[in-house]
């Protein structure tokens, strides 16, 4: 019984610090949003999460070699968008262009790939939120 009870409050204690961990996420993208001049692209910052995706070039996003630079290369945020009724259906986006990024300071460059992760982060959970949804409805199909 304790077993069982001890895995109660071990999932309790997980699920509220991904959740405080969750809303300290958003309120830090939101700051990064406008300190990265993204919100001077985007009307609201809700917006920024009807994209299907956001990536980065310039600067890799592997965890192995995360914020390294690729030489020769732009730092930009690119939003992809899809539109299923229009001929072509993916659409990238430039939300923010920083020039080459060996001439973008280290401290900004590392707020852009932070950004970036940040957003994956609560994309994530959206994305979760959602399937969760629609598992919900294969039991009310058969009702």
């Amino acid at each position: 019984m304790s077993s069982a009870l001890d895995r109660l409050k071990n999932l309790t204690n997980k699920i509220s610090s991904y959740e405080l961990t969750r809303k300290n996420n958003m309120s830090k993208l939101h700051e990064l949003f406008v300190e990265l001049g993204i919100s001077k692209k985007l009307d609201t910052f809700e917006e920024l999460f009807l994209f299907k995706a956001v990536n980065l070039s310039g600067a890799s996003l592997l965890q192995e070699n995360l914020g390294e630079i690729k030489e020769g290369k732009y730092l930009q945020i690119l939003a992809i968008s899809y539109d299923k009724t229009a001929k072509v259906k993916s659409k990238n986006i430039s939300l923010a262009y920083f020039g080459r990024v060996e001439s973008v300071d280290c401290e900004f460059k590392e707020s852009v790939v932070e950004f970036i992760i940040r957003y994956r982060f609560e994309k994530s959970f959206m994305t979760l939120e959602h399937y969760n949804s629609m598992l919900g409805d294969f039991g009310k199909k058969s009702e």
